[in-house]
């Protein structure tokens, strides 16, 4: 009879993963779905081509295969990709293993871990990056770069002007900011809120 439990700690590892943490604090069910739906999904695959004979080059086509798929329907910041990425690796690092191991649980529980800690809503907290339309076509950056601290309230860390218009009179510029520290502090409580009472 097969070992369940690597199938066991996937479900558990996933469920922490997009419930727990990324629905906690991003609110997206549509992703919740579709990151359990990628790691069991390679997790199956990845067993399969574990207990089976399928040559290794055939698995390592499929993997290629799962890790360009893209979700169209709506657009996915990189910080979902980072979640999307980590479903698929959780399901295939449990999928290859046929019978309990410490070494591939261990990654899995690093892989949680590490997203948990690095999109906690207090780190970083007063960095932000807004794409902002100016009423003005501004070309002097140094000039831009204080029209934009003054009206986003924060120090203007880098800008990219991707589009002026002299003939309509705009300026379309992405921006990284780091905000006052009074409203980052508002921010991160606010966050740190919302996780918990959720």
């Amino acid at each position: 009879m097969p070992d369940p439990t690597m199938l066991l700690i996937d479900l558990a590892a996933i469920t922490v993963l997009t419930v727990a943490i990324y629905f906690r604090r991003h609110r997206r069910r549509d992703l919740v779905v579709a990151f359990f739906g990628v790691n069991v999904g390679v997790y199956a695959v990845a067993y399969v081509l574990a207990t089976g004979s399928v040559a290794a080059g055939l698995g390592l086509g499929l993997f290629g295969v799962l890790s360009i798929i893209r979700l169209r329907s709506s657009e996915i910041s990189q910080r979902e990709v980072a979640y999307y990425f980590a479903a698929l690796a959780i399901g295939l690092i449990a999928g290859l293993s046929t019978t309990f191991s410490v070494w591939p649980t261990l990654l899995i529980a690093v892989i949680v871990a590490v997203l948990a800690i690095i999109d906690h809503p207090g780190l970083f907290a007063a960095t932000r990056q807004r794409t902002v339309n100016l009423d003005e076509a501004i070309v002097d950056e140094d000039e831009l770069r204080g029209v934009l601290s003054e009206r986003l309230g924060g120090e203007v860390k880098a800008l990219t002007v991707q589009h002026i218009d002299f003939v309509n009179d705009t300026t379309l510029v992405d921006v990284r900011y780091r905000a006052a520290r009074s409203t980052a502090r508002s921010a991160a409580r606010t966050a740190s809120r919302t996780a918990v009472g959720a």
